[in-house]
């Protein structure tokens, strides 16, 4: 009888290890969406080329959510982009970040950004940074 406790016990040991493990995976993921992280993987991965305020090798993006692209007066875009009708949201973000060349063939940005918690994050940023 004394075996079967000790193996009940250990079951339930992990079993609340298992979630407690998945627990903090959501947690880290949450973490990975918030503004702070965003604006921290901004600054990683699109700060070399962006900023928000100014134009560097890239336009500032500033406002960009809900922004007509390649619509930065101060910014010489390319023909493709200019042509591309695309207004940035959570979708268009998405695809231009993952794959800038399929969303938009011959634009100027070869950049990409792999992991889509990371994508999640910079969008969000600057989504909360346009105000949205």
């Amino acid at each position: 009888m004394l075996d079967r406790s000790k193996s009940r016990a250990a079951g339930a040991a992990a079993g609340a290890f298992a979630l407690l493990l998945a627990g903090l995976t959501l947690l880290d993921v949450g973490r990975a969406q918030s503004p702070a992280s965003g604006k921290e993987l901004f600054e990683k991965r699109c700060g070399g080329c962006h900023a928000l305020d100014r134009d560097k090798e890239g336009p500032q993006l500033h406002g960009v959510y809900g922004r007509k692209a390649a619509s930065v007066e101060s910014f010489q875009y390319s023909d493709a982009l200019k042509k591309s009708k695309i207004v940035w949201t959570d979708e268009t973000l998405e695809r231009w970040l993952t794959d800038t060349e399929k969303l938009v063939p011959n634009n100027d940005m070869t950049f990409h950004v792999e992991k889509s918690d990371e994508r999640s994050a910079i969008i969000a940023y600057l989504k909360h940074d346009s105000g949205k």
